[in-house]
C-alpha cells in the first residue's frame, strides 16, 4: 500500500512539472486575445498598438484565418511581441461592429495606442499577406509610404 502511495505521489509530481514546463510554451503559441475594453486599456498602459478582428462563429474565411493566419509562428509571436490583439464576435458585441461600421468579415482593424484608428483591412488575410501588413503598422511606415512601396522596399 505505501508503495502504491508512493508511486502514485511520485507520477503526479512528474505530471505537474511537465504541466508547469510545457504550459506556459504552449500559452506562447497562441495569439494573446483580450476583449476590447482590457485591450484598449492595456494598449495605452503599455504603449503598443492594437490589433482589433472582427469574426463571427458561422463566418467561413474568419475559421479559415484562425486555423490558417492566427496559428503561423511568426504571425503569434510578432502579434504577441508588438501589438495588443483583441477579437471581436459580431454576433455577440453589436454595438462595436455598428462603432467601426463592419460590414464584410473578417475584418482587420489597426487602432494607435490611445485607441485612435490608423487603417483596416477587410476580407481574409493568408499568413503571407498578414505579416508584411503587420511590419507596416508596428514601423509606423504608414506614416511615411504606402503599403505597396513598403512591401516594394522588403
Amino acid at each position: 500500500m505505501q508503495k502504491q502511495i508512493h508511486i502514485a505521489s511520485i507520477v503526479m509530481t512528474i505530471f505537474a512539472l511537465i504541466t508547469i514546463v510545457l504550459l506556459p510554451a504552449y500559452a506562447r503559441n497562441q495569439i494573446q486575445w483580450r476583449s476590447y475594453e482590457d485591450g484598449k486599456s492595456l494598449a495605452q498602459s503599455e504603449s503598443k498598438k492594437i490589433f482589433m478582428n472582427f469574426r463571427a462563429d458561422w463566418c467561413t474565411y474568419c475559421r479559415t484565418m484562425e486555423k490558417e493566419t492566427f496559428t503561423q509562428s511568426d504571425i503569434v509571436s510578432f502579434l504577441n511581441s508588438n501589438f495588443i490583439s483583441i477579437k471581436v464576435d459580431v454576433d455577440r458585441q453589436k454595438s462595436l461592429a455598428r462603432k467601426y461600421n463592419i460590414q464584410p468579415i473578417p475584418d482587420t482593424w489597426f487602432l494607435s495606442e490611445s485607441g485612435e484608428v490608423i487603417g483596416n483591412r477587410p476580407g481574409y488575410l493568408s499568413p503571407q499577406d498578414l505579416l508584411p501588413l503587420l511590419r507596416y503598422i508596428h514601423s509606423e511606415s504608414y506614416q511615411k509610404m504606402s503599403f505597396s512601396q513598403f512591401k516594394s522596399s522588403l
